[in-house]
């Protein structure tokens, strides 16, 4: 009795030592505490292992690794009889993701063993997503039966006071999503109202003007609003459409006379973007959380049924936008009725990002897109617009596109738009400009030249006799240049500005000869191959053969063939128009590549303040300033010299440009055309602006490229003077020529 009495003393001194231990520190890094008061026990008949402290520890182990199972087998044979491991593993489960708990850190305090009894102190920290840090102490008992020592379990050893049966319930509070802005504060993604028009056909006393209203503020014809309710029973309630709240605010006296005499209204709450859907590729859009995405959002704090970005900057910039989530921990009874508060944490405010792109310059950019491509034999295209000195998107355009509000779930008629979105063989919802790799035609003799200058096989003044088809592969392959009868004898710069296929078949077979994997590093030194690392843009890597890539993936040795069609761009190379735009970016700044971006900054929030965006360099060209020079006075010469490939495109463009040309033949083309390129930058020389601003050096790389439409002397380089008229504000823009 008299040692009975010393334990329960020696107890109750250990729990008022853990009041002076130090607070468990952020970091979760404290060791063990080393005060332990071992008691001494009488021997008994039956000896007992001294393990009780190590089956804690490892209950506690088990429960940082989630490991419900391992916790259940070390709890003691009567407390497993009061509870099923499915019922167990079941509550630990719903009290962890009912909490959001993401990590569960344990620091045993001290310990006591006596006979077949023992005791722990044991504080738990749960790091959970909503309510931040949530630290409890337990007193965990343990008995020694059948032969082991098992943890004695009631539901307090999850939360002291859960213990009767009470359950966790988690009160969200979930901030507004952040906006998605253009450099200028101009809103692309913002949180507004929408309001869904409906129609009731047997309440209608005026359909023609009711229609007519409706077809105004939809930009729908009355005849196809029609078709909408021509099944419909008099009765039904069929959706017309979803318009703004802003823009119901500004025309609202169409509907006026139609409210409540068939016309209906409904306004909520959406993610709703500018009208047309500027940028849609940049911004991307939200929707509901993808199933097989569930759980990682729900760790993560999310509830489950919000609206998330799926893709463009909504969902690379999701950590801002959505800022941090709240919410208010309660212990409920099984009947859900309120007992107490476990912890509480304010939401904090989200972030909008602003971008770098003008969305009045970017919708001009769109429009002129869309025309290059509806006018000519083109199907689809894309337009990259970079600042130079910084690598700032200052425009990227994909056609087709769409418009991301067909992907608010809860407008009515979402699932007949992203049906028709889905199912388009023209696939809009892929960013061209990023996304889509192609050969380059011509463009790629950049690459090559740089590599025969820096191979020391050739000058700048090296010579090249053409004479239209070249046949070092033999009789069986004779290659012919674009030009019939060649260019004659031409250097190897006059053979970039006239793009010369021969010049540059020769090239290709020489550097192969010396070094087969010579041309395709000096293309990777271009930083073609691999993705440019532009944030909240999903990218290809676009693709550099050599050597080993074409036996580990075709089966087949390299061959003096396929070097041959690298270097003039074909075979099977593949870039995108992004990828072309940092080269063309680094050429006119003189050598340095930057990561290109379309974050200008994220705004203040949160108690954060406003963060600019870094400009960020990734590299060289692999350029002397001597060779460099070169490709720029052979690319200045494609614009402005009479043999220049695309001089007589710019004939009248005030704004001096310089750039190339490429028509990359295209085996899958639906009309059997080449893909047409132009990329160049402005100014290539001094120019004088309209208010009389000096512009010494380049602002500018522009990339402009259509699927299918022919030579890019013919289309490319047309646009490409479109974009740079539009960027300078040229007033009276030149007309597409096939127009």
């Amino acid at each position: 009795m008299i040692k009975r009495s010393l334990l329960l003393l020696l107890l109750l001194a250990l729990t008022a030592c853990t009041e002076q231990l130090p607070a468990l520190q952020d970091s979760y890094e404290i060791a063990t505490a080393t005060l332990r008061p071992t008691p001494t026990v009488a021997p008994t008949d039956t000896p007992i292992a001294d393990a009780a402290e190590g089956v804690g520890r490892g209950f506690y182990r088990a429960w940082e690794g989630f490991d419900y199972d391992g916790m259940y087998n070390m709890l003691s044979a009567q407390s497993q009889a009061l509870v099923g491991r499915d019922a167990f593993v079941s509550l630990y489960e719903e009290s962890m993701n009912t909490a959001t708990v993401q990590a569960v850190h344990t620091q045993p305090l001290a310990a006591i063993q006596e006979g077949s009894r023992a005791q722990m102190q044991v504080r738990v920290v749960w790091d959970t997503a909503v309510v931040g840090a949530v630290t409890r102490d337990h007193t965990v008992h343990l008995a020694f039966s059948e032969g082991r020592w098992g943890v004695v379990w009631d539901e307090s050893l999850i939360l002291p006071e859960l213990q009767g049966g009470q359950r966790l319930h988690l009160a969200y509070r979930i901030p507004a999503r952040a906006n998605i802005y253009d450099r200028d504060g101009s809103a692309l993604a913002y949180q507004g109202s929408a309001v869904t028009l409906s129609v009731i056909p047997g309440d209608m006393e005026d359909e023609e003007g009711l229609l007519e209203a409706v077809g105004q503020l939809l930009d729908v014809e009355p005849d196809r609003l029609r078709q909408r309710y021509d099944t419909a029973l008099p009765n039904w309630r069929v959706v017309l459409g979803v318009v703004s709240a802003e823009r119901l605010e500004e025309d609202g006296d169409l509907l006026q006379p139609y409210l409540n005499r068939g016309l209906v209204t409904e306004q909520r709450l959406t993610r709703l973007y500018t009208a047309n859907g500027v940028a849609p590729h940049v911004t991307g859009y939200v929707g509901a959380i993808p199933a097989e995405a569930v759980d990682d959002y729900l760790s993560q704090g999310y509830r489950g049924d919000e609206v998330v970005g799926l893709a463009g900057v909504e969902a690379w910039g999701e950590s801002y936008l959505r800022g941090a989530r709240g919410g208010d921990l309660t212990i409920v009874t099984s009947n859900g009725e309120y007992v107490d508060t476990v912890q509480q944490r304010e939401p904090r405010q989200a972030r909008s990002i602003y971008l770098t792109i003008d969305s009045e310059f970017q919708q001009r950019v769109e429009d002129a897109l869309a025309e290059a491509v509806e006018t000519s034999p083109g199907v689809a295209g894309s337009v990259v617009v970079l600042e130079v000195n910084t690598g700032k998107v200052l425009a990227m355009a994909s056609y087709p596109a769409y418009d991301p509000a067909i992907f608010d779930a809860t407008r009515s008629d979402g699932g007949e738009g992203l049906a028709a979105i889905f199912n388009d063989p023209s696939r809009p919802l892929v960013n061209r400009a990023a996304q889509g790799v192609y050969p380059s035609g011509s463009l790629f003799k950049i690459v090559t030249l740089s590599a025969g200058l820096n191979s020391n096989l050739y000058t700048a003044d090296t010579t090249y006799h053409s004479v239209g088809s070249w046949r070092r592969l033999g009789d069986q392959f004779v290659k012919y240049d674009w030009r019939q009868g060649g260019h004659g004898t031409v250097t190897y710069k006059r053979a970039l500005t006239v793009s010369c296929n021969t010049c540059f078949y020769d090239m290709g077979f020489n550097l192969n000869e010396a070094d087969p994997y010579f041309l395709p590093e000096v293309a990777r030194q271009f930083g073609l191959g691999q993705p440019t690392g532009i944030e909240g843009i999903n990218e290809a890597a676009g693709l550099v053969p050599d050597p080993d890539w074409k036996i580990n993936n075709i089966g087949e040795g390299w061959v003096p063939g396929d070097a041959v069609n690298l270097a003039i761009g074909q075979g099977y190379l593949q870039l995108t128009p992004l990828q072309m735009g940092v080269i063309l970016g680094a050429i006119a700044n003189g050598g340095q590549m930057y990561r290109p971006t379309v974050i200008e900054r994220i705004g203040e929030g949160g108690g954060a303040p406003s963060e600019p965006w870094p400009v960020q360099e990734s590299g060289q060209l692999p350029l002397t300033p001597e060779r460099l020079a070169v490709l720029k006075e052979a690319m200045w010469e494609v614009a402005t010299e009479q043999y220049g490939t695309a001089s007589h495109r710019f004939v009248g463009l005030p704004v001096p440009v310089a750039g190339k040309t490429g028509t990359a033949e295209a085996p899958a083309s639906p009309n059997g055309m080449p893909h047409a390129w132009f990329a160049g930058y402005a100014p290539a020389a001094p120019y004088t602006a309209d208010d009389g601003t000096v512009i010494e050096e380049p602002q500018i790389a522009v990339v402009a490229m259509v699927e299918s439409a022919g030579e890019g002397s013919t289309v490319g380089a047309p646009l490409f003077r479109r974009i740079v008229e539009l960027y300078y504000g040229i007033e009276e823009l030149a007309p597409y020529p096939w127009e």
